[in-house]
């Protein structure tokens, strides 16, 4: 009788099984390129000016993604509202003077743009530098874990601090030490900012190289020529530096060389230890004009309502803004964003139309969120992390995307922050049946982990997932794609030729679509937290909302 139930359970697990395969291969054929096309080139359109927050652009791309979360069938996430407010400042600021920098024996006139970029969170009209003290920082780190302090044995405050970009576990061939290659958040130009702030310093400045920024010097300039977006501060961000910005690489082998120091050998010794730090008996003298408008942009947020474990989160992301109107090039001024992010846009609402798809409602609740102001330093992300609609603690999972290329199919998986959650290995499962491999970001020293929306999740502890085909095309290789995105990276990010083109292939990012509608759904119909590996810096966050 035993070996009957068995046998019976048995067969009706297959059947489960079987039932609901079949059901998610019926689900993942309403996955479209076409529909992807149609929501790439609405949001793309010089019509949407950019989808600046605060613009014209922001009224018609929440208009629109409401009009398309209610065709889906997506509930408002939001109490009623299929919105969430959240309340921002835009600040312009104009560079009039160049950086002048002066010694007893050399005076160093650079340009801006050419030469150098500032900006200030501080919201005053008028920010001087007047020959304010210049002091090398290193890396501009403070990491007790690490025994590292830039800052130990240096008097930075009122002065104007120099810092080098990323972090000295780059090339330094220890894989341990800052995670090597790996990126680290200190290594971010926002922590340098933060941390010359908490110091005291009165500006401070990050040397540019590209492989250590992860872009090139034209992203810089395109991103400081916008006006910036910040959450609103109580203070006016007095706390803060008054200036903040970069300086070329170029230039500052010049600003060193002029008081006999080689940047090439302190940037060697500066990775060996903290104590490279010094004064620079140098002066910098510039100042910026700042005008501000205080305002409201807002997230988008669609649900899908779970049955038994509907108080139980999973959040897909892809950020609805870009960067507006700004500097032309070649007769263009509207950064239409339809890489970044778009196609991560028309991703996820198709992952939407798949869950719809379903015979049957998930577990768990799914929520399709488009967050405001990302390009801005996550700012509608952290916003939603800070004021949550629902409780961080119920919140299993997030599944972000960002700069989806439509390059068609690739081979491989590749997962920003790898190793951080065994969101990992539920990944590899699903990859694996459709004939493809995941692959570490090889290029993690650019930090990305850290430049996308997943991350404002996982600071506040939830495990956050950020993966798709990048790097190897199913038939042409590494070698097309690698190509293929660094022409992309060069003529369109940031810039107005990020614009729809008739020649794109969309097949990858709807395969990607395919894998994480399935990673999804496995998320949404467990019982189970998926949980940060150990050596995660997110791990012991997530562990305290359990005690």
């Amino acid at each position: 009788m035993l070996k009957q139930i068995s046998i019976a359970l048995s067969l009706l697990l297959v059947a489960a099984c079987t039932n609901n395969e079949q059901a998610l291969k019926k689900a993942e054929l309403v996955i479209s390129t076409d529909q992807m096309k149609e929501y790439i080139i609405e949001l793309g359109s010089d019509a949407y000016q950019g989808r600046k927050p605060f613009s014209k652009g922001e009224q018609l791309s929440i208009d629109y993604l409401q009009k398309c979360f209610k065709e889906i069938g997506l509930e408002p996430a939001n109490g009623n509202s299929y919105l969430q407010r959240a309340p921002l400042v835009m600040i312009n600021g104009e560079v009039s003077k160049p950086l002048n920098i002066t010694s007893a024996t050399n005076n160093i006139s650079l340009n801006y743009s050419n030469d150098f970029v500032a900006f200030s969170r501080q919201m005053k009209p008028k920010l001087e530098l007047k020959a304010s003290e210049m002091v090398f920082a290193g890396y501009g780190i403070v990491a007790p874990e690490y025994n590292w302090n830039d800052y130990a044995n240096l008097d930075v405050k009122g002065k104007t601090v120099v810092v080098l970009v990323n972090d000295p576990g780059l090339d330094s061939g220890r894989d341990a030490f800052f995670t090597g290659n790996a990126m680290t958040y200190y290594g971010r130009w926002t922590y340098k900012y933060e941390e010359a702030a908490r110091q005291g310093a009165e500006a401070v400045f990050i040397i540019h190289d590209d492989k250590g920024a992860g872009y090139p010097w034209s992203v810089v300039v395109n991103s400081a020529a916008v006006a910036k977006v910040y959450p609103e501060s109580e203070t006016n961000y007095s706390e803060r530096c008054q200036m903040e910005g970069w300086i070329h690489q170029s230039k500052a082998k010049e600003l060193f060389a002029s008081i006999n120091i080689d940047l090439e050998q302190l940037i060697k010794e500066s990775k060996q230890n903290s104590n490279t730090g010094f004064a620079m008996h140098t002066t910098a003298s510039t100042s910026i004009t700042n005008t501000w408008k205080k305002d409201v942009s807002h997230n988008v947020m669609g649900m899908i309502r779970g049955t038994d474990l509907a108080d139980e989160y999973l959040f897909y992301s892809a950020h609805w803004d870009h960067l507006g109107i700004g500097k032309t090039i070649d007769g263009d001024s509207i950064y239409n964003g339809a890489v970044d992010n778009g196609t991560s846009l028309a991703w996820m609402m198709e992952i939407a139309r798949a869950f719809k798809a379903m015979h049957e409602a998930p577990r768990r609740s799914v929520i399709f969120f488009a967050p405001t102001a990302e390009e801005s330093g996550l700012n509608g992300s952290g916003y939603y992390a800070n004021h949550p609609v629902y409780p961080i603690n119920k919140t299993v999972a997030n599944i972000n995307n960002d700069l989806m290329l439509p390059f068609g199919q690739c081979k491989d998986v590749m997962v920003t922050g790898y190793g951080k959650s065994d969101l990992d290995d539920l990944l590899a499962e699903e990859a694996q049946k459709q004939g493809r491999y995941i692959l570490p970001d090889p290029n993690a020293h650019t930090g990305m982990y850290y430049r996308s929306d997943h991350f404002s999740f996982a600071r506040v502890g939830v495990p956050a997932l950020f993966a798709r085909g990048n790097n190897d095309h199913r038939e042409k290789g590494k070698a097309h794609m690698s190509e293929r995105e660094q022409y992309w990276i060069n003529n369109c990010y940031h810039k107005p030729g990020d614009e729809y083109e008739d020649w794109w292939d969309l097949t990858g990012v709807q395969e990607d679509a395919k894998l994480l509608f399935r990673v999804g759904w496995r998320i949404a119909n467990s019982d189970v937290y998926p949980q940060w590996k150990e050596g995660s810096e997110f791990k012991a966050i997530r562990d305290k909302q359990f005690e």
